[in-house]
């Protein structure tokens, strides 16, 4: 049986998602009757017998009026992250299943935050801006390396998950805040599950990893910030409202044995003249860590393996499910 198929996303980011070649893995089982369609622009004649819908930054909301446009629709290919703005309760009530990248993208974060976490226990940011500002080297002084050092991770979403088994295959120990995570996946992660305060005081390395929501904005202020421990650093990868940035200048100002490490900021980029560019111990990176131009062909890699699966009638490796857990197949 030939499927029935439509690419509707952003057109600016489709080819760096579904490039020749992933485009070709997913043609393989799909027939494709329109031409790339905006997600905002998608109409009742482009969805008409449409069975599975490719998509990613940009997808249309499965909202009843496209699900009505879309009686035959089973499968979403979601090139992305977060499907808060793709589902509702109407797509689950359908039967629509998706299926999202977000674990592709996680394991990219964390490849980047480890490498990050690894740089700060070196100090590597530090000598490398004092050199830049002193226009001479900058004598070593006795930084912990990964020698017994200890790493926070404030959250074991996706990303925070991926970064902890990375830092498994390192000499570090490995402590965590999730309110939501069970002992059971702790330990499976080899991470000690720890109170807030607990970790931002005994890390060396306290690495954020918590979605931006209403009750986790602004959460890191001058109480967990002004607590960590002598020449501690602090990496955010996560989004850059989970920090308070008046607290963080004042404690930066304060504390200069602190570092902190930005790939995110709130607003992003920061405004030229931000007092963030004034400080000696941080550092702006323009949101590095994910998938970044042709790294984001392995969002639609993973895309076309799903599409593969969901014909030959194996479980998705990384379906989403309507309370927002996985399948781990």
């Amino acid at each position: 049986m030939t499927l029935t198929g439509i690419y509707a996303m952003n057109p600016a980011l489709f080819e760096d998602v579904y490039g020749p070649e992933e485009r070709a893995a997913i043609e393989q089982h799909v027939h494709i009757r329109h031409p790339l369609c905006p997600g905002d622009a998608l109409t009742p004649e482009h969805l008409a017998e449409v069975d599975v819908l490719i998509t990613g930054w940009g997808a249309p909301r499965l909202n009843a009026a496209l699900l009505a446009a879309a009686p035959t629709l089973g499968l979403v290919l979601y090139g992305a992250g977060s499907t808060r703005g793709l589902v509702t309760p109407d797509s689950w009530a359908h039967g629509v299943r998706v299926t999202s990248a977000g674990p592709v993208i996680a394991e990219t974060v964390a490849e980047f935050t480890l490498a990050q976490i690894l740089y700060a226990l070196k100090h590597g940011w530090r000598y490398a801006l004092g050199s830049l500002r002193n226009r001479a080297p900058v004598p070593r002084q006795p930084e912990l390396g990964t020698g017994g050092s200890t790493v926070g991770l404030v959250s074991l979403g996706a990303a925070g998950r991926a970064t902890a088994r990375l830092l498994s295959r390192h000499d570090v120990h490995v402590q965590a805040y999730d309110p939501y995570a069970s002992p059971d996946m702790a330990a499976e992660l080899g991470v000690r599950l720890v109170p807030l305060d607990e970790l931002f005081a005994t890390s060396d390395v306290v690495s954020l990893h918590t979605p931006l929501l209403p009750d986790t904005e602004g959460m890191i202020g001058t109480r967990f910030l002004a607590s960590m421990k002598s020449d501690a650093t602090l990496i955010n990868t996560a989004r850059g409202g989970l920090i308070d940035e008046p607290a963080l200048i004042e404690v930066a100002r304060r504390r200069p044995d602190l570092f902190f490490a930005l790939d995110v900021t709130d607003p992003e980029p920061p405004p030229a003249g931000s007092p963030l560019f004034s400080l000696d111990n941080l550092v702006i990176t323009p949101h590095l860590a994910g998938n970044l131009g042709p790294e984001r062909r392995r969002l639609g890699r993973a895309m076309a393996d799903e599409l593969e699966r969901y014909v030959n009638g194996r479980p998705l490796r990384h379906e989403v499910t309507a309370d927002g857990t996985r399948f781990a197949a």
